[in-house]
Parts: C-alpha cells; structure tokens; sequence
C-alpha cells in the first residue's frame, strides 16, 4: 500500500481521476471516502500546499472536480460531493505525513495485530524507512507503513496553538473581537 488516501477499488479509480485536476489548481488530495448510504456521499477532503484553506478553496475544488466527475462518470448511483479541508486533527495519509507531524500525538489503527492489539495512541516519533515509529508509554515502536488501515492526529491544546501559529493568515487575527472564554465549572445543579 503506497497511502491511505482511498480504500476501495472504486476511491483509487476516482482518486486518480480527481487527482490531477486538484494538483493543478494547487492542492493536494488527502482523503477520497466514498460511503455506502442512499444516495451516496462522496467526500473528498483536501489541503492547501500554500498554507491556507478556506470555503473559497472547496468551491473551486469541488467546481471543477464536478465537471470532471460528470464527463468520466464512475458512480454508478447517485451521489452528493463534499468538498472539505483535511482540519487540525487532520488524517495521516502518506508516509511523509508521518515526517510532517513529528512530535504531535496520534492515533493509529492496523490491519492486523501488531504486539497483541490494532490500536495504537501515541507520540508520533516520526518514520524509519517504510516505518512509522511511535513511543508508548516511554518504548519506541515500529509499525510498517503498509499495515496501516487509519491514522489521524489527536487534537490537543499544542496542536491546535502549533497549527494556528504557522497558519499564514494567523497575523490578521484579532483576538480583540472575540470574548474571553469562561473556564470556571458550574456548581451541581446549575447552568
């Protein structure tokens, strides 16, 4: 497996499909999931390689992959595009995700067991060849690459200030519009 950005055999046909069209406006495909629902939702979750991603950005993906999808046609039932970006807690989908997110916590599902379990929450290490290597509990360890069926970054509060720190509009946020936000905890019984 050379990434996680599609599973079936239908994702990876439309994967390379919409690929190239979302390359050329100068994005990345992150994740193509099609579900099984009636009607069928297929959403297609993609990531700016300036830095920023906005609505404006999934308009334009989701304006031209349309086009393309309806030329090519490869569902067969009807469906619904979701155009979305990938968010902090973003998926892991491509080895250099792996070495792009290093120091961050993940968590991480295989396809088979690995030490006596299939899930994994863990400081992401980084990678090693075809490795991604964890630390658990104060041990490294190394899960290849292709047994990998799902990864995604855990939200936490150094992500979140990681994230918006190297955001490229992060200068023309006002924190001055916004209310301070109230942490206290209500006594029981009131609201």
């Amino acid at each position: 497996m050379t990434d996680l950005i599609s599973r079936s055999i239908l994702e990876k046909k439309i994967s390379t499909i919409v690929s190239p069209a979302i390359e050329s406006l100068g994005y990345e495909l992150v994740r193509l999931r099609l579900t099984d629902d009636e009607p069928s939702t297929l959403q297609v979750m993609a990531d700016s390689t300036s830095g920023t991603f906005n609505v404006d950005d999934c308009a334009k993906i989701s304006t031209d992959i349309s086009t393309i999808l309806d030329v090519e046609d490869p569902i067969e039932k009807e469906y619904t595009l979701e155009v979305s970006s990938p968010g902090i807690d973003r998926p892991l989908t491509r080895l250099k995700d792996f070495e792009d997110w290093c120091g961050y916590q993940v968590k991480l599902e295989t396809l088979e067991l690995v030490d006596g379990q299939r899930r994994f929450k863990g400081n992401l290490l980084g990678i090693d060849n075809d490795s991604v290597v964890l630390e658990l509990n104060g041990k490294k360890l190394k899960i290849a690459f292709y047994l990998l069926s799902d990864a995604k970054l855990i939200l936490t509060d150094t992500l979140i200030k990681d994230v918006l720190k190297n955001r490229k509009d992060f200068e023309k946020f006002d924190k001055e519009k916004f209310d301070e936000i109230d942490e206290t905890v209500p006594e029981e019984g009131e609201d």
